[in-house]
């Protein structure tokens, strides 16, 4: 079989109409969100009230990261130190990341085989935890049960922070993903859904949190210039007692988004196109269980993830060497080291729980991730596809 040229981490050139705006920006010299003229919304603020009402939130705050809008928003829901934040076991670093610089003590639960948090474990920890709080990252784009979520929120008044960084553009029973919880946050990262190198999104319906999340943000006493925010007597009660940790997005990452966001849904339908094809020609093979997702989840496929059960941790590796040497790039949540974005629970040493989660062990020990980037065709996504099958294939003869 001929090898696989084209490259899993180039993503798809940005829009001339947002080049253009970054000319334009750069050539004016005016980055700063907050550098405009009496009564002028900045290209910041553009984006916020675009992805407000993209969203169905009133309120949107344009962040360096997503990572940061997820600890300004565990601040904002006014998190005390040493408090317990309950989120999933399978999710990236920087989730658990956000919580420890919030001051928080996160509380790992397990996550089901359809790669979303278990709920019953998180009915059981939301109930003997103490936990206030509850981030729960849709990760790799994988939506829980909402309803259900949403549930177990109410009756154990659990604050809930959605990790939308992988279901920008995702429903649940069609409602926005996002649009659930108290605070939501979007990540604009290179390998999300709009790309501005680095960058986040957060949104709330709640007027309290976002007058916080504004001055935490690093708005000085310019809260007045944000247009997807409340009037500016809101921020009274909050602008001489709460910290500015510098996190703002600039307008030249705004430029670059804007024209994006109105690309968002037909990006997303591409996608799906590019998952539900190499989805068929992996599912086809014996050795090989894709995950199942559930009728009420509208989700982005911007990633591919399966599993292969009778592998063995050296398969594995010779899995991804041989993929390699074909010039597919796969990752494999199970390796004990962490290696690129890929890393699990085990290996962030920080955390005060030591305990063993099996059923995500379980689970993760024979998980393969597959980036699916828009500048791959349908023709290379089955090529692809069909190389991973024949790899698994040639090691699984006779298991």
């Amino acid at each position: 079989m001929v090898s696989f040229t084209k490259s899993f981490t180039q993503q798809e050139a940005i829009p001339e109409e947002g080049i253009a705006s970054a000319i334009a920006v750069m050539r004016s010299g005016r980055l700063h969100r907050y550098n405009v003229q009496a009564g002028e919304k900045s290209l910041t603020d553009e984006l916020e009230l675009a992805f407000s009402q993209y969203l169905g939130v009133e309120n949107c705050l344009a962040c360096a990261s997503c990572g940061y809008a997820l600890h300004i928003a565990l601040k904002s829901l006014a998190i005390l130190p040493g408090d317990k934040v309950l989120c999933n076991a399978f999710t990236l670093a920087p989730v658990p990341g956000a919580i420890h610089n919030a001051g928080g003590v996160p509380v790992l639960v397990d996550i089901d085989e359809q790669l979303c948090i278990d709920l019953d474990d998180l009915e059981y920890k939301a109930r003997h935890s103490s936990a206030k709080y509850l981030l729960l990252s849709h990760m790799r784009g994988h939506i829980a049960d909402m309803d259900r979520v949403m549930d177990i929120c109410q009756r154990h008044n659990l604050a809930l922070i959605e990790d939308c960084a992988h279901t920008m553009g995702a429903k649940w029973n069609g409602k926005m993903s996002g649009s659930f919880g108290d605070v939501a946050c979007f990540s604009t990262q290179t390998y999300k859904h709009i790309n501005s190198g680095e960058g986040g999104l957060l949104v709330t319906p709640d007027n309290d949190i976002i007058t916080r999340a504004i001055i935490y943000s690093g708005s000085y006493m310019f809260y007045d210039k944000h247009h997807a925010a409340p009037e500016k007597e809101q921020f009274d009660a909050v602008k001489y007692t709460t910290p500015n940790y510098s996190g703002r997005m600039d307008n030249l990452r705004s430029a670059i988004l804007l024209p994006q966001l109105k690309k968002l849904d037909d990006k997303c339908r591409a996608w799906n196109a590019r998952y539900y094809l190499m989805n068929a020609v992996i599912g086809s093979s014996l050795d090989i269980n894709t995950i199942k997702r559930q009728k009420k989840e509208a989700f982005v496929g911007s990633s591919i993830q399966f599993s292969i059960p009778l592998f063995s941790k050296d398969d594995f590796k010779q899995l991804i060497a041989n993929c390699e040497a074909k010039g597919v790039s796969v990752k494999w949540f199970g390796d004990s080291k962490p290696n690129s974005y890929t890393s699990k629970y085990d290996s962030w040493h920080y955390l005060n729980d030591r305990s063993v989660l099996e059923p995500t062990e379980r689970i993760l020990a024979q998980l393969i991730d597959l980036r699916i980037p828009l500048t791959f065709s349908l023709d290379d996504c089955k090529a692809v596809a069909d190389i991973v099958v024949t790899e698994v294939e040639k090691l699984g003869a006779g298991k």
